[in-house]
């Protein structure tokens, strides 16, 4: 169990794609994503959503992602953000978006 302080740490907000390009050099098979945060910035998030989602179709999508998790080196990449999704029983990822469109930067709570 988490304290209700323990989640208010956590800095999830929306954001909308603005790149999406092949990400070979991954352990598994994944994209490097651009996401634009409005006012918290742009950040890079690699994300193993391959199965599901193509490139083109993810650029303009808004996503949902914590924001205020330390870099992670990934190969030769670093993700500045976690992007988040539902992971299905086959490993499919579908990704989490706001039920209609809103502001980038905006706080999930």
């Amino acid at each position: 169990m988490i304290t209700w302080q323990d989640f208010e740490k956590v800095e999830i907000r929306t954001g909308t794609v603005i790149s999406a390009e092949d990400f070979p050099e991954a352990k598994n098979p994944a994209y490097k994503l651009t996401v634009d945060f409005g006012s918290y910035g742009i950040k890079k998030s690699s994300a193993q959503i391959t199965k599901l989602y193509g490139k083109k179709e993810l650029v303009g999508k808004q996503v949902i992602a914590v924001v205020n998790f330390p870099p992670k080196q990934i190969a030769n990449f670093v993700s500045e953000c976690l992007v988040l999704g539902v992971v299905m029983e086959n490993k499919e990822i579908v990704l989490l978006q706001p039920e209609r469109k809103v502001a980038d930067g905006y706080r999930i709570a």
